[in-house]
């Protein structure tokens, strides 16, 4: 196998050659810089390259190797990560000019993590201005790999186009109304976004706090099972990190879908979902119900009012976040992202209980639902493939804005973990996603599950072409 051929691997593939030494973290690193030296002036993916960090850690990784000490599938493998968490010495700008110059002393827990797991650290992937919606008008957005003119994303944009053109072989993402899973749906990626506490939050700059979730964006459900595996767990730096014990991901997967309660609303969702996304789905639950999914009608909370409370409710806590730079350096902040931390503080203090109360009334009634059933099946998104001449109108489309966010919002409101998977093309060639929920701390189901679907389909292999 020669270097060309190697960007596309799936992780655990990469982990697997190095292990084996048939391919040295060295040489993978290399290869990667390479790549991303000749290709991401066009695409745009990265904020930071750290090539002689990177370095480093490939050699340190194949001396370890070498000498017999095995970290784990992450050992030697080239990942990257969203530029909103802190890195060591290196810029972490969270897509804000403002935070150009802010060099961290110190890793985020995630960034430890998977230091600690063996990992290479290729650098920081851009993203929308502090993890909202838009970019900040000095910053280029990431560009989709398949085709320039649709979108690439939300804030999570630079870490699915990276993942997806071959530029990283995993990546970390952030999902605070939708961001892991709309670059993954987006650009042809595998996306978790796990249970919120499942994952610490400790070095990451906060959009809101409690809808905030990080997780890995990856080229299959095994991947990004073995990431969380490294990610995952209590840590004493943030007090909110869950003390469940983190299972044994990977060990679980292979068991099937069959005996699975599998959830569908066909009403939800077929509701505000164009054409595409219909078509999709139905092939999705055919393909379910011949791997042995135990299918059930179900019929899920009407989630209409927490999707018009959540951006209320992220606006109030994105100007808890900003309170030392907003607005005392508002000329400093895009249009876009002022609006919404003027929205929270609009807000009152009895509108804000009443949001509160409305979230854990629904977080109640999704809990009850997965009392009959395991996982939940559902569109990523109501729109198939967004162009950016659509997106671009969503601040004066209330319906777009609708079906944009009816399948993601409602789950950061829950805390719920989702599992976003490929799952065909468009018309006109651009990915296809569908999404899988659980409850909370089960993320070994969604992985499981989407383990046995991408042994029947092949949507995760394919790629675009650089």
């Amino acid at each position: 196998m020669t270097s060309q051929a190697w960007h596309y691997l799936e992780l655990l593939e990469l982990g697997h050659q190095i292990r084996a030494k048939k391919i040295s973290p060295v040489e993978a690193t290399l290869a990667q810089l390479a790549r991303i030296e000749a290709l991401d002036g066009r695409l745009g993916s990265y904020a930071t390259l750290m090539a002689e960090d990177a370095l480093a850690d490939a050699r340190r990784a194949e001396t370890e190797i070498e000498q017999g000490h095995y970290r784990g599938p992450l050992h030697g493998v080239p990942l990257a990560v969203k530029d909103l968490c802190w890195t060591k010495g290196v810029p972490t700008a969270a897509g804000m000019p403002i935070h150009q110059n802010f060099k961290p002393e110190r890793d985020a827990t995630v960034v430890r993590k998977l230091r600690e797991a063996g990992a290479v650290i290729l650098g920081k992937l851009q993203l929308t201005e502090g993890a909202y919606a838009s970019h900040h008008p000095q910053i280029r957005p990431p560009v989709n790999p398949w085709s320039p003119a649709h979108w690439s994303g939300a804030s999570s944009s630079g870490s699915g186009v990276a993942t997806a053109a071959g530029l990283c072989y995993g990546s970390l993402g952030s999902d605070t109304g939708g961001s892991i899973r709309f670059p993954s749906a987006a650009n042809g990626c595998t996306g978790l976004k796990p249970t919120w506490g499942r994952v610490s939050r400790y070095g990451v700059f906060e959009l809101g706090a409690t809808l905030d979730h990080i997780g890995p964006m990856a080229r299959s459900a095994a991947d990004a099972g073995a990431m969380l595996h490294v990610i995952a767990g209590a840590d004493p730096e943030d007090p909110t990190a869950s003390q469940v014990p983190v299972p044994d991901y990977l060990g679980e997967m292979t068991q099937g879908l069959r005996g699975l309660r599998i959830g569908v609303d066909a009403h939800w969702n077929s509701e505000e979902v164009d054409e595409t996304t219909r078509t999709m789905m139905s092939t999705v639950v055919e393909t379910v119900a011949r791997l042995g999914g135990d299918l059930r009608a179900v019929t899920f909370p009407d989630p209409s009012q927490v999707i018009a409370d959540w951006g209320p409710l992220c606006g109030v806590e994105t100007a808890v976040a900003h309170e030392n730079s907003y607005p005392a350096r508002k000329a400093e902040y895009g249009p876009g992202f002022a609006k919404h931390i003027e929205l929270g503080y609009r807000v009152s203090g009895l509108d804000y209980q009443k949001i509160i109360l409305r979230r854990h009334d629904f977080t109640g009634r999704v809990a009850a639902l997965f009392e009959s059933i395991d996982l939940l099946l559902i569109p990523t998104a109501g729109v198939a493939s967004p162009t950016l001449a659509q997106m671009a109108g969503i601040g004066s489309d209330p319906a777009l804005l609708s079906a944009i966010l009816r399948f993601t919002c409602p789950f950061n409101m829950t805390g719920s973990p989702t599992l976003t998977l490929p799952s065909g093309f468009s018309p006109v060639r651009m990915p296809l996603a569908f999404q899988l929920v659980s409850r909370h701390f089960e993320e070994a189901l969604l992985i499981r599950a989407g383990w046995a679907y991408q042994q029947e389909t092949d949507w995760h292999t394919q790629h675009p072409v650089w």
